[in-house]
């Protein structure tokens, strides 16, 4: 290290442009590390909101697949069935008008 007042200046001045840069280096490193941690979290995001989506159709598909099944095992068992399909029918239509006479 240099002795005189010149020379500790110039040291100085040397001193404060190193950590000048070094902190321009860390500013841009700091930047490349919050943008590669942004495009990261938007990927497992947007994979997430797909496998979301992914299994909203199959529960959906599945569910009409249900109700399909089901309608066709109705239709067959009243086809099979008529007159107990009406005389249901019949106690269920005059179940609903003896709650809805008592509630008028």
């Amino acid at each position: 290290m240099t002795k005189n007042p010149e020379g500790a200046n110039e040291d100085f001045a040397k001193d404060l442009t190193a950590i000048r840069e070094d902190i321009a280096h860390l500013t841009e490193t700091i930047s490349k590390l919050v943008q590669h941690q942004t495009r990261a979290v938007g990927l497992r995001t947007s994979d997430a909101v797909g496998d979301v989506r992914d299994k909203i159709v199959n529960t959906t598909s599945d569910a009409q697949d249900r109700i399909r099944a089901a309608s066709g095992e109705i239709e067959a068992s009243i086809e099979r069935n008529p007159l107990t399909a009406v005389l249901i029918a019949f106690g269920i239509g005059m179940s609903v008008g003896v709650i809805s006479r008592s509630r008028g």
